[in-house]
């Protein structure tokens, strides 16, 4: 917060002396950058306050909880001074979870701003800590996508070390796509819609140049369900497989398909708020590889005392009526979070 305070670009945080009420605003998006009190978006302690925390995980009933930094993450930081930054906020975590021993575990922040070495060198000090569990990053990578070949060296420093990718969006699409009138649909357009497809997009990147044929043991969580790629995956099978372009680079014979990886390296949380998109995110992947989340501290109640965080109760609600199994409902809620993530049963 102290980093995102002093700064005056994207991202930082803007606070109005003259006008208290208008509290701290979040802005990490350009289109979020105007000159009124209205830019970015609220933000309280919640955001930041690990008492919040345990007060949201209390009221909800969730025993365990992986944290981790918020996007845009570090990505935004100047090369000489990321890896040190990276150091710092990880550590921070660190203590955060041991002081709460047993209830909070974190995925940690790479510096993809520097230079490659610092980054595998933060991912082989990460593998170390106790309550660490893997990382998270965004869909642009080091700036030019999750496809960049200048990723290699950390995606194999990520494989070596059995380290986790959480992978979740930032820009989502262009502006432009929404139409003229985008600005009277709040959010509603840019979450909904440009997140998911953001994600299908920077995975099927990856897939497409090869990243789980040369590095078949890198597991990725991808946020909201994949996106919608359990959705697509079948449609994305079918192009390239009917891609001539593919077929005159060789790449049709010595690729492995998408269900094959959606099966083996990629994990999905159960962030989709419907039992229909809950279905498909299980039947891509396999209910096995399904883990609960909440979307805390983002999409708070909107109505004055409301308690209850209607994106942890239709997420519930979803689980619950696409698993008729009680066992198999259970592991998406926990069990499988403890057994991949390897937290306390």
């Amino acid at each position: 917060m102290q980093l995102l305070r002093n700064r005056s670009s994207v991202p930082y945080v803007k606070s109005f002396p003259d006008n208290p009420s208008a509290g701290d605003r979040l802005v990490i998006l350009p289109a979020e950058d105007t000159a009124s009190t209205s830019r970015g978006r609220p933000i309280g302690p919640e955001y930041y306050d690990v008492n919040e925390k345990l007060a949201f995980m209390r009221k909800h009933h969730i025993d365990i909880s992986v944290i981790s930094l918020a996007n845009p993450w570090l990505d935004w930081l100047l090369p000489d001074e990321a890896a040190e930054t990276a150091r710092q906020v990880n550590d921070d975590v660190e203590r955060m979870c041991a002081a709460h021993e047993g209830k909070l575990y974190a995925f940690g922040t790479l510096p993809l701003s520097a230079p490659a070495e610092q980054v595998v060198e933060e991912i082989e000090r990460l593998a170390s800590l106790p309550h660490h569990r893997g990382i998270i990053m965004g869909t642009s990578g080091l700036g030019s996508g999750l496809d960049d070949p200048a990723l290699d060296p950390i995606y194999a420093a990520l494989e070596e070390h059995e380290q986790l990718v959480f992978l979740h969006p930032h820009y989502g699409l262009p502006t432009s796509v929404y139409g003229p009138r985008a600005s009277d649909y709040g959010h509603v357009l840019p979450l909904a819609l440009g997140y998911p497809l953001e994600t299908t997009i920077a995975v099927t990147r990856m897939l497409l140049s090869g990243v789980w044929d040369r590095f078949p043991n890198l597991n990725v969580l991808i946020a909201h369900s994949g996106g919608t790629l359990p959705f697509l995956a079948g449609r994305i099978e079918s192009c390239i497989a009917h891609d001539a372009h593919l077929k005159n680079l060789g790449r049709l014979e010595v690729r492995r398909d998408v269900w094959d990886v959606l099966k083996k390296n990629i994990y999905l949380d159960a962030v989709i708020y419907s039992e229909v998109g809950l279905k498909a995110a299980i039947d891509a992947s396999g209910v096995d590889r399904l883990m609960f989340g909440t979307d805390h501290p983002f999409f708070p109640p909107l109505n004055e005392g409301e308690t209850e965080w209607l994106s942890v109760k239709l997420n519930s609600q979803a689980v619950q009526s696409a698993l008729a199994d009680e066992r198999k409902a259970e592991d998406v809620m926990g069990g499988n979070a403890a057994r991949i993530l390897r937290l306390p049963g």
